[in-house]
């Protein structure tokens, strides 16, 4: 069993939480510093994907559709990881990824859908 992976979208690329998770051990990258800004939803998705990435992003209205189209035609990903930014500090955000991540497999996440709000311990 693998660990998780994180591609951060550009609508979630925190610098600061993706250094904090590269801090713990995390293989983290963003679409900046793979130069993958403004590219489509799907995209990105497709790009995780073939790189073994679970894709993590605040766009969640987009990417669950995404999730549910793929199922329909029987379309593989590597997992989505949405998370409603505003409603988390990023220690919060920080803590339920590192739960996440410590809890399921790479492999787990193939064609799932986790919300960071179900890992937040308060």
């Amino acid at each position: 069993m693998s660990k998780i992976s994180l591609y951060m979208d550009e609508d979630s690329t925190a610098r600061s939480l993706a250094l904090t998770l590269k801090s713990r051990g995390v293989n983290v990258i963003t679409a900046l510093e793979v130069n993958r800004l403004r590219y489509g939803d799907e995209e990105q998705l497709v790009w995780a994907t073939s790189q073994g990435y679970t894709l993590y992003s605040s766009n969640i209205r987009d990417f669950y559709y995404l999730h549910t189209n793929f199922l329909e035609q029987k379309r593989d990903h590597a997992g989505i990881i949405l998370v409603q930014q505003q409603k988390y500090s990023l220690g919060e955000i920080t803590r339920g990824l590192l739960q996440l991540i410590a809890t399921k497999s790479a492999e787990e996440m193939i064609n799932q859908v986790e919300f960071i709000s179900g890992w937040i311990i308060r």
